[in-house]
């Protein structure tokens, strides 16, 4: 085994260490019990964290009254909590808000296992110091060893007091420090009789009930128990991570190899036994070498094997390598296994005296790594040289191909001898075995060795045509032919099966590949639910199924064969397997019978439903490697619904988005510009009524004239708001009439200098202009909307011209000016809805709220035209926008 391959650091280890990068650093003050001095050891050890000059701030400690605490709280900054009214009182909670925004350098949270109350950004306390740590922040934080979620039952037992709140073992596993706090039994009662835990009534009943000795030891060996486990975890990722050989003897590890035969059961449950004994975890591994054959039965004790494992709560793992002890050995440094168990090779007195059985030669290489031989009473397993393989059930074919062969070779050396005598025709037999090991594997490769070995006895070794020799050195050479050839064929066999390993593994490669490129060019669920069944139908050759999670229950959404429907005891393997996230149904521990095998398509979010196969009836089960693969493609298609679903929510959040910023702006809008008229109109109206009677006519006049101008303009502000929501909600309808378009522009253009326009507008609109079908009122509303735009954002010396452009098809009506212009980064968004200029808080139109323009567009779509803009238009100034109308053939008696 290269020293390389040993010493290569974990690709998941790296990874582990990579997911850490940025996140904060948590630490965990472990306590047996309540009462151990959690809090005060946190505060103890932040003390000194903050003499050394860290930024230490105490996001909440709950000192229950205790004096000793209290003191140590005053010491550092304390965020102040968080008002939070609940069922008509006022509580105080856990500020997450205010931690993150102060980003101190180590904040504390005491009581990891709190719930919050209902209302908070999170239910747990726990999920609060995740947010935390997210952003970056060190967090210290408490909990009792009765809080873990996968203890709760175990404490009831031993307390008969069931536990509310608890962590989930994941978030107590994501910990990067632990720190046990403990106090013996005879010292936390001491505390609590003296009254430092609970107040002396509380003591007594907590005395009576929790608080008993034996609860107490019980918990402690609970709290030693998983402090050790997760320790030795952290050992081993380091190990892994830094490439740092085993093994080491911190904590047992326990392996077991099991091969396939009857024998595996029983090393299984040797290795749990020992593993409960020494409250190790445990792994079972078998090893496959590249290219063997492995029958159906003994593939099947294999896979029965695994699964008692499962089912014992050990973890399982296939290797692959030629040399088996040597990757068992090296596996085992990797885990930091120190105690290995396998079961007794029965190979033979041969075997056993060349060292051929596995026990043996672990024996031989092992170092600081304990051997447990299991002698049972099954089939026999023993170790073979990296070359053995088991011969499969023979096929006549490819021994017929290896004679003909061998007689193609005899008939060559006799063609070769009759032209020039060779010394040695050695190399033309070779030729033929070299032939069958590379077409038809080791077996007729040997059997092609041995008959060459004959056939060149016979028809080439004097005495020619017997099976004698008469010269010794001959004898030899046929010898060394027969080695030679038996291991030119061994070899050149190995070579070929593991190429067609290679060409498989390098298919099924191709064939994921393929799949997820094909499943990320869907987008839709059911195209993606579609796609998925047809490609694990074409790869296991199998019918497929694929059901997803709607309302609460499996909705069958792809099948391949079609298929509309299952029967009920497949939907209940179905339903099974996704609610319990396991796989169910056929060769499964629930509902074998049922001829579909389904899994569940996890997501990191959550599940999103099942794929299934028929495996029963017609169809025959499936094998390790195309199980691998279909696992595999159930990962991608989850893969593949978890992002159409994101694609869908995403789409979703952005119209939600759109329409929220589409209703503040609305609302900021009509809040800024419509107050400032109706300020004018308030104030008018004030000044005639309280002045009225000392205003002359004229000043009378001037008010009313201003509070009608202002009114005007809410009333154009409000028309163009019904507008554009008319036009958002496709329920514009126009009043289609012959429209003159020189006497609308003519209108608005008055009407402009009416209220005020003070530029220059030119109009060369001809009298003889051709009318268009439209709706008088829109299209003077949308002219109007441009003309005031150009009016609002351009200065009182601005020239305004508006010219009209006839073609067969069209009529453009071109309204220029030479003002500014519109800024570039602008241009392209001039006619979205609440597009307002920067320098001015007007908007197009004169009504405020950035409408006008898209108004105009809405309207000049509604006619089947569009609008333009270009900005600058001449001599680098200036806007030139167009508003073009289709034409049709006027009648007529209507033509002026």
């Amino acid at each position: 085994m290269p020293p390389t391959e040993a010493q290569r650091a974990s690709p998941d280890a790296l990874l582990a260490l990579a997911n850490r990068e940025g996140r904060g650093h948590l630490k965990v003050f472990l306590g047996a019990a309540p009462g151990v001095g959690k809090t005060y050891a946190m505060l103890t050890a932040a003390r000194a964290e903050k003499a050394g000059g860290r930024d230490v701030v105490v996001g909440l400690v709950e000192t229950h009254g205790r004096g000793e605490t209290e003191a140590l709280v005053a010491d550092f900054d304390v965020l102040p909590r968080k008002p939070v009214a609940y069922q008509n009182r006022l509580l105080s909670e856990f500020d997450i808000d205010a931690a993150l925004a102060r980003r101190p350098g180590l904040l504390l949270v005491d009581e990891y296992a709190h719930t919050n109350i209902p209302g908070s950004r999170h239910p747990k306390r726990w999920q609060d110091v995740q947010e935390l740590l997210a952003a970056g922040i060190d967090v210290w934080t408490t909990l009792n060893i009765q809080h873990l979620e996968s203890l709760n039952d175990v404490i009831q037992k031993i307390t008969q007091v069931r536990v509310r709140e608890t962590v989930p073992d994941r978030a107590f596993e994501d910990a990067d420090e632990i720190v046990l706090v403990d106090l013996p039994p005879t010292e936390l009662l001491q505390r609590l009789a003296e009254g430092k835990v609970y107040v002396q009534d509380t003591a007594a009943r907590a005395v009576q009930n929790f608080f008993k000795p034996q609860n107490l030891t019980a918990l402690r060996e609970l709290a030693l128990r998983r402090t050790a486990e997760r320790i030795d975890t952290d050992l081993v990722e380091r190990m892994q991570a830094m490439a740092i050989g085993g093994p080491w003897p911190a904590g047992e590890r326990i392996l077991a190899c099991i091969g396939p035969d009857t024998d595996a059961p029983a090393i299984v449950r040797a290795a749990k036994r020992l593993a409960d004994l020494m409250d190790a975890p445990w792994i079972v591994v078998t090893v496959d070498r590249p290219g063997s054959r492995t029958d159906a039965a003994r593939r099947g004790a294999t896979d029965a094997a695994f699964k008692l494992a499962g089912s014992l709560g050990g973890d399982t793992k296939v290797l692959d390598g030629n040399d088996i002890p040597a990757e068992l050995l090296r596996f085992a440094k990797f885990e930091n296994v120190t105690q290995i168990v396998i079961g007794r090779s029965r190979g033979g007195l041969v075997a056993e005296l060349l060292g051929r059985s596995l026990p043996r030669e672990l024996i031989r290489r092992v170092d600081g790594i304990a051997i447990h031989v299991v002698t049972g009473h099954g089939q026999p397993s023993s170790w073979r040289p990296a070359w053995w393989t088991r011969p499969s059930a023979p096929k006549p074919l490819p021994y017929v191909w290896a004679t003909l062969a061998v007689a193609a070779a005899v008939l060559f050396g006799q063609a070769i001898t009759q032209f020039t005598p060779l010394p040695n025709l050695s190399m033309v037999f070779l030729m033929a075995v070299l032939f069958a090991a590379v077409s038809f594997g080791i077996w007729p490769a040997v059997y092609a060795s041995v008959l060459s070995f004959l056939a060149y006895n016979y028809f080439f070794i004097d005495p020619l045509h017997t099976f004698t020799v008469a010269k010794p050195h001959e004898f030899f050479a046929l010898v060394i032919f027969l080695v030679v050839a038996v291991m030119t064929s061994t070899l050149g066999g190995r070579l070929r099966e593991q190429a067609q390993v290679a060409a498989n593994r390098t298919r099924a490669t191709r064939r994921l590949y393929e799949f997820s490129r094909k499943l990320s060019a869907l987008v839709t669920l059911d195209d993606i639910a579609e796609g998925a069944a047809t490609e694990i139908n074409a790869s296991l050759a199998r019918p497929a199924v694929v059901l997803i999670e709607q309302d609460g229950d499996l909705d069958l959404r792809a099948a391949w064969p079609p298929e509309d429907t299952l029967d009920t005891a497949s939907t209940s393997a179905a339903r099974w397997a996704f609610a319990h996230d396991e796989p169910a149904g056929f060769a499964t521990a629930t509902l074998p019978l049922v001829p579909w095998l389904f899994v569940p398509l996890r997501t990191p979010r959550d599940r999103v439903g099942v794929v299934g196969i028929r495996q029963g009836g017609d169809a025959t089960a499936l094998d390790p490697e195309s199980r691998v693969l279909f696992d595999a493609l159930a990962e991608q298609t989850a893969a593949a619904l978890e992002r159409g679903s994101l694609a869908r929510d995403m789409v979703s959040t952005r119209a939600i988005a759109e329409t929220e910023r589409v209703r503040n702006t609305l609302l900021s809008s009509i809040s800024h510009d419509f107050r400032t008229p109706l300020a004018s109109i308030l104030g008018s109206a004030t000044s005639l009524l309280d002045y009225g009677a000392q205003l002359d006519t004229a000043a009378r006049r001037d008010l009313l004239g201003q509070i009608k101008q202002e009114a005007e303009s809410l009333d154009e502000m409000v028309r163009n708001l019904l507008a554009i929501t008319r036009i958002d909600a496709g329920a514009l309808e126009l009043r289609w009439d012959w429209i003159d378009l020189r006497e609308i522009a003519q209108r608005v253009v008055s009407a402009a200098r009416r209220r005020g326009a003070a530029q220059t507008m030119t109009m060369a609109l001809p009298d003889d202009l051709p009318l268009v079908r439209g709706d008088a009122t829109l299209a003077e509303q949308a002219i109007g909307n441009v003309i005031g735009n150009a009016v609002t954002h351009t200065p009182a010396q601005t020239r305004i011209t508006i010219e009209v452009a006839v073609t067969p098809d069209h009529m453009a009506l071109d309204i220029m000016d030479d003002g500014p212009g519109i800024p570039a980064d602008m241009l392209p968004r001039i006619f979205d809805k609440f597009v307002r200029a920067r320098d001015d808080s007007k908007s197009d139109g004169g009504d405020g709220t950035g409408l006008g323009l898209a108004i105009a567009k809405g309207i000049m779509e509604a006619h089947g035209g569009s609008i333009t803009a270009w900005s600058p238009h001449a001599s680098g100034r200036g806007t030139h926008i167009e508003l073009s109308f289709p034409r049709e053939a006027a009648p007529k008696e209507i033509t002026p």
